[in-house]
């Protein structure tokens, strides 16, 4: 029998015939992929959704089944989709993206990712918990206040880049400006001593920057007033500010090698038999976190140099110690 064809009388008068529903969405912005699979039988072939059309469609599946689960890759499009989905009864996952393509196939499609995502799901649901990577989801003021540290990291980049481009325009034609040649009174003596269309060109975005400059200062100004608790020397506000609200809870972690695996501050190691072989930390988490954390270290090392384990680290780091990575396990 097709579930999808099943009559029903009514939402509250309604015979559950599976189970369980599992579906696997691959989400772009005005379409979404997603497959499908029934209890234990063979996932079916994938289908087109628009966003508010999955929505109705998800609905329906909570009355075909005991429990529907879902799973989508986290990216640009947010957690909009993860709670309208828990809204109407659909138990949901975000996941963290991947390349499904384990074998090396050089083929990705819409309905392989959504194949491959339901696929991993049921895994998941049978016990392996490896099969999938859930990502935490943030409450919305969470999330709302990681967007402001963002925005203010992004108007950074941005400030720095179109600087770049000045220093790039200038020594094009022969020419070098000061560092931060925007400030305006560095652009007043610049303006007499380059050429009139060099100026033209540096005109252009020394408006932009002063406009962006003015915004950053702005926003690092209110982040720093958010976080007005007693912090440790060396510890500024908005470092501390920062990495808040990109953590959202601490007590998320259970031990510090979680910590470690969410900063990808933990060496990678390659290890067999009586081999093991540690390199240089995996970079494998959240970027911003590992930053502003290795800033951070750096200024701890200025600030507290007596700290037992700054001591500790400086004297194997100038040994050269710190550098080996290649040890044999007791035998």
């Amino acid at each position: 029998m097709d579930i999808m064809n099943t009559p029903m009388s009514s939402e509250n008068n309604t015979t559950t015939h599976a189970e369980v529903i599992k579906l696997g969405v691959d989400i772009h912005a005005g379409k979404y992929v997603v497959a499908r699979q029934i209890d234990g039988a063979s996932p079916q072939a994938p289908q087109r959704f628009t966003p508010e059309q999955f929505l109705t469609w998800a609905k329906k599946q909570t009355r075909l089944a005991g429990q529907v689960y879902c799973c989508y890759e986290a990216g640009c499009f947010g957690y909009v989709l993860h709670r309208r989905l828990e809204a109407i009864g659909v138990v949901n996952y975000v996941v963290r993206p991947r390349n499904w393509d384990e074998y090396g196939e050089k083929v990705k499609t819409d309905n392989r990712d959504a194949g491959e995502l339901l696929h991993h799901l049921d895994r998941y649901l049978a016990g392996n918990k490896r099969a999938l990577q859930i990502v935490r989801v943030p409450t919305e003021k969470e999330e709302q206040q990681r967007s402001e540290s963002r925005q203010r990291d992004s108007l950074a980049k941005e400030r720095k880049r179109l600087q770049n481009q000045g220093n790039s325009a200038a020594r094009y034609y022969g020419f070098s400006v000061p560092a931060e040649w925007w400030r305006p009174k560095k652009f007043a003596v610049v303006r007499n001593e380059l050429p009139e269309h060099l100026v033209a060109l540096l005109e252009v975005w020394h408006r932009l920057l002063v406009v962006i400059d003015k915004e950053l200062t702005a926003a690092t100004a209110r982040l720093e007033r958010s976080n007005p608790r007693m912090l440790p020397v060396g510890l500024g506000a908005l470092t501390a500010t920062i990495l808040d609200r990109e953590v959202c809870d601490w007590n998320r972690f259970k031990n510090r090698r979680q910590i470690g695996g969410y900063t990808g501050l933990c060496p990678r190691e390659d290890s067999s038999g009586g081999r093991r072989q540690q390199g240089s930390i995996t970079k494998h988490g959240n970027p911003r976190i590992r930053h502003v954390t290795l800033e951070a270290i750096w200024r701890l090392f200025q600030f507290q140099p007596n700290y037992k384990p700054i001591v500790y680290w400086s004297e194997r780091i100038r040994s050269g110690g710190a550098s080996r990575n290649t040890s044999r396990f007791d035998m």
